[in-house]
């Protein structure tokens, strides 16, 4: 049969010359594999010829799409091949039509349900990930690459050997997606929330269903696989990008319920910190604190459980950079702590209206739980910033802590009541604890200013023994800047106070200055703090060690004569009892006298001082051991009904005393006048508000 006149049937030499180089490529029997020598001579072709490559390409396809749906998948492998082969060796401006083709066959593979060819494609499309192009493609998009390859990396496959190569596959064909598309300023939309929405979670779901025994399948083992992935992804994110490549991390953890128990959220967190750039930690810092906004209503687990992550961003992000959301961190986390008490508290009144016993309880305790979280991310997190931010935090929290009468009152404590303030009251201070924690401030002013010092020796007024020692604390803190406390725990009488070492320079003109400024205040917070029923052995042990690190720190002549005044006086209100405290509370402030003078005594290496400070403790030894802290404090020490005023030799004279230090240096005139306490108005507010509660 003739064809019609100018037909042409394509065969042997008449079909173009592109096609008969493709066909030869291609064996009778699809075992032998690609023809080499006829593949060489393709390839010198389309070099050559660099226009012909979009034609070779749609051939290609042709024929792998044929060979597709007859399921000649040997013939498949070899086009596959010859795609490759062709872009590695090909980077003219040509090559732009050609990739269309060649991913037009990738895409055709991905399609398949047959794995091997899912991986086929996968493999390909991975090698021209790696290609650079010369120039870059203003039309290209990806999109059906993201979808298909976040599908592969969820596969169910029943065959668990089959489900993790497609799993693998998806997870190198979107690795492939991130490094053939974050480097090109024209795909950027690769950064947008509906892909970000696809191919995080997909990272995360193998992260996740990871067995750690498995581990050390290496490239292979999709956990591992998927976190190399994820770590490449936030390593390229740009400043602009951070958001929306965190924003569906968090999504995930909510949709499977990760953040009680946490282990897997806090994982993921350390990930991406380490993974972005050190300037964009303060995106995610922000992210997880409006995450804690939207869940402020959820489970007291799983408010814990986003604190914790929080707390894990913050410690690695202060290492680093923070930018301007310190204070906001701050601010989120005192609001989330207050509103803890509130829950914590309406459960108690719930639970005394009628409600299950054991529920109200379980969620007081989770509530806690809460609450121990944040106060431990407020500490590390200040703890860790550098001083000047430091003193900044600190005077930010202590603006939060309800302190009555005083304009630093800033939480409404009428709604939470005494209860609830004292709830607050104690755990910021114990946040201020963390934070003061090994602060080094050059002045003591710097560490103490007045806007500070003024409500924290205010609470040290209230009538509660557990404020007042976290107080003492927080002083210790700041005013121990060669970290002598240690040396100086507990309430002894030290015979070798040289054999601690202790460390010290000489004062300051500034310090000097702030102990003539502030010194009363100090000196006041210790007189008032001593005489309280309900003070235990720890609260004695604190006011030691504050009386000598005052010593250590801030004595200098003048302020010597001031602490041997305050002694004194303490000795003296103990023995008029004017306000009927307890015999304990009497014979513990003799004993906290009499362990501060014999380390005084030591420091300033005075004799004459030293032997009157021994002889009344050796006296005491002797007839009144109950006023020495080695007794006093024991279980069982027997406490005798009344002191004896009229044995002047079992106390501390001021006679004896001036005497001692009347040579040069101090002013021992200044001993007669005896120490009183100043009020200021600060104390009168809390005396007030004070009585109020108890009239409450």
């Amino acid at each position: 049969m003739s064809l019609p006149a100018g037909v042409c049937g394509c065969c042997g030499r008449c079909r173009p010359r592109y096609k008969r180089l493709v066909d030869n490529i291609f064996p009778e029997d699809p075992k032998d594999g690609l023809v080499k020598s006829d593949m060489e001579k393709l390839t010198f072709f389309a070099v050559s010829a660099p226009e012909k490559l979009d034609r070779i390409g749609e051939y290609l396809a042709e024929r792998l799409s044929r060979d597709v749906v007859r399921h000649r998948y040997g013939y498949v492998v070899i086009a596959m091949e010859a795609l490759d082969q062709l872009l590695m060796a090909c980077h003219s401006q040509s090559i732009k039509p050609f990739v269309e083709s060649f991913l037009h066959m990738v895409a055709k593979l991905l399609e398949s349900k047959e794995p091997d060819l899912q991986v086929l494609g996968t493999n390909s499309f991975v090698k021209f990930a790696n290609i650079e192009e010369d120039t870059p493609s203003y039309h290209r998009r990806y999109d059906f690459f993201v979808s298909q390859f976040s599908a592969m990396c969820h596969s169910t496959h029943e065959d668990p050997e089959t489900r993790t190569r497609i799993r693998v596959a998806g997870i190198k064909g979107l690795q492939g997606v991130v490094r053939k598309t974050v480097n090109d300023e024209l795909q950027a939309i690769i950064w947008e929330p509906q892909h970000m929405d696809k191919l995080i979670p997909s990272m995360l779901f193998n992260m996740q269903d990871n067995d750690d025994s498995d581990r050390a399948g290496g490239e292979e083992n999709p956990a591992a696989l998927a976190e190399s992935c994820f770590r490449e992804l936030l390593g390229r994110a740009a400043y602009g990008n951070m958001n929306n490549a965190v924003r569906p991390v968090l999504v995930h953890l909510d949709n499977h319920r990760l953040w009680d128990p946490n282990e897997f959220a806090v994982s993921c967190f350390r990930i991406i910190m380490y993974s972005i750039q050190a300037q964009h930690s303060h995106h995610v810092i922000q992210q997880v604190l409006n995450h804690l906004d939207t869940h402020s209503k959820n489970t007291p687990r799983v408010r814990a459980g986003i604190v914790q992550v929080l707390l894990e961003t913050v410690a690695i992000a202060a290492k680093g950079s923070v930018g301007p959301t310190v204070l906001e961190v701050f601010n989120t986390l005192l609001k989330h702590l207050r509103m803890s008490v509130d829950f914590e508290l309406g459960e108690g009144s719930r639970r005394n209206s009628g409600t299950s016993l054991s529920s109200g309880r379980v969620k007081e305790n989770e509530e806690r739980i809460v609450q121990n979280a944040i106060i431990q991310t407020i500490g590390f997190f200040g703890g860790n910033l550098p001083d000047y931010q430091r003193a900044e935090v600190m005077m930010f929290i202590m603006g939060k802590v309800p302190v009555y009468g005083t304009p630093c009152h800033t939480l409404d404590t009428v709604k939470i009541g005494h209860q609830g303030t004292k709830r607050i009251q104690t755990m910021l201070l114990s946040s201020l604890i963390m934070v003061t924690s090994g602060f080094k401030c050059k002045t003591i002013s710097a560490g103490l200013p007045a806007a500070f010092l003024e409500p924290l020796c205010s609470i040290s007024l209230m009538e509660d023994s557990e404020l007042r020692q976290l107080v003492l604390e927080i002083l210790h803190n700041i005013i121990d800047r060669h970290d002598n406390r240690a040396k100086l725990r507990g309430i002894r009488i030290i015979p070798n106070v040289a054999a601690l070492k202790i460390k010290r320079e000489k004062i300051s003109k500034q310090d000097v200055g702030f102990m003539k400024k502030h010194g009363q205040q100090l000196y006041r917070h210790i007189y008032l703090g001593c005489k309280e029923d309900d003070n235990v052995q720890k609260n004695f042990e604190l006011l030691f060690t504050a009386l000598a690190l005052l010593t250590i720190e801030l004595a200098n002549e003048e302020v010597v004569i001031d602490l041997i005044r305050l002694s004194l006086a303490l000795q003296d209100m103990a023995l008029a009892n004017e306000e009927n405290m307890p015999m304990f509370i009497r014979c513990g402030i003799m004993a906290l006298v009499a362990a501060y003078l014999n380390f005084l005594s030591q420091m300033i290496a005075n004799p004459a001082f030293c032997q009157h400070v021994s002889k009344v403790i050796e006296l005491r030894n002797m007839d009144a051991p109950y006023l020495l802290p080695e007794h006093v404090f024991r279980e069982k020490c027997v406490l005798p009904e009344s002191l004896d005023c009229e044995d002047r030799a079992m106390y501390f004279q001021t006679a004896d005393l001036a005497d001692a230090l009347s040579g040069p240096g101090y002013n021992a005139e200044r001993l007669a006048i005896p120490y009183v306490p100043q009020v200021t108005v600060v104390l009168i507010f809390c005396h007030h508000i004070c009585y109020c509660f108890d009239m409450i």
